[in-house]
Order: C-alpha cells, then sequence, then structure tokens
C-alpha cells in the first residue's frame, strides 16, 4: 500500500523532494517544511498528483 510522491514546494512550485506514504493511514495529501534551495529557506512543501 505504500506509494511514492513527489513533494512540490508552494511558493515556487519546483519539485524538490520525493517520499512514500502508506495510502490505507494517510489519504489525504502530505504537507511537510522542506528547504528550498531557490529561496534558501524553509518552506511548505505538498504532494503533487
Amino acid at each position: 500500500m505504500r506509494v511514492i510522491v513527489t513533494l512540490a514546494c508552494t511558493e515556487t512550485g519546483d519539485r524538490n523532494y520525493t517520499t512514500s506514504k502508506n495510502k490505507r493511514n494517510h489519504s489525504e495529501r502530505l504537507e511537510m517544511k522542506k528547504y528550498s534551495p531557490r529561496l534558501k529557506r524553509y518552506t511548505i512543501h505538498r504532494e503533487t498528483r
């Protein structure tokens, strides 16, 4: 049930990270604070479809 998802920055739209999640436990979109190299600071990254 684990799938690989891509995380995109909410401010720049860059797809900087990939991770995996369990769809059975977390059906909603994943959201994390990660480092954005373009902005040189931490921003919110959301799961893309």
